[in-house]
Formats: structure tokens, sequence, C-alpha cells
């Protein structure tokens, strides 16, 4: 099992579903972010059986929770969160942006 850490960009994520799901119920906000941190350590169990999604990004993976998914990277023996997004996201103009590690961006 791998150790599962969170960008900052993923940290924001995850307040930003907890204050929208709040605006209606402050604890379901809080039992789904619960739930999205649940689901994002399970993928240190496994993180090569999850789906690629190199069209966004490079080693860039993902896993679902309801509407949601989570992103990221198998980096330096450990799996770091990139990003926790609603699916209807436009995918390609959100990755179009992404900061990548230095020994990941292209020449």
């Amino acid at each position: 099992m791998l150790p599962v850490t969170f960008s900052p960009k993923s940290r924001q994520d995850l307040i930003d579903i907890g204050d929208y799901i709040a605006k209606d119920s402050r604890a379901n906000a809080r039992r789904f972010v619960a739930r999205l941190i649940t689901q994002s350590k399970k993928v240190g169990r496994a993180p090569l059986g999850y789906v690629s999604r190199e069209d966004l990004a490079p080693g860039l993976r993902m896993a679902a929770l309801d509407r949601y998914v989570i992103f990221f990277r198998v980096l330096d023996g450990e799996v770091r969160i990139e990003r926790v997004l609603h699916s209807a996201r436009n995918l390609p103009v959100v990755f179009g942006g992404v900061d990548l590690p230095p020994r990941m961006q292209s020449v």
C-alpha cells in the first residue's frame, strides 16, 4: 500500500465541494467530503488498477465516487491526489492548466 498525499489544488477542491454542499446541509457536506477522502486513501492499495487518463495529463489516473472523480498520479512511491472534480466539468480545459512537477513537464 502506498501513502496518499493531497496537492494544494485537491485540498481546495475538497473545501469547495464541502462549501457547496453545506449550502443545503453542513452534516451532509462533512459526510460526503469524508467519503471522498476515504476513497482517495483507498487508491493507495492498488493505484495502477484504476483507469488511466493520459489523455488529460501524463501519468494521470482516476477513481470515481458518485458524480465526483478523484484524479491522481503515482510519484516517487506515493499516490498524489491532484484534483477532485465533479464529472460534469470540462476536464480537458481544467487539466490544460495543471501544474506538473518539473520532472513531468514537457521540454
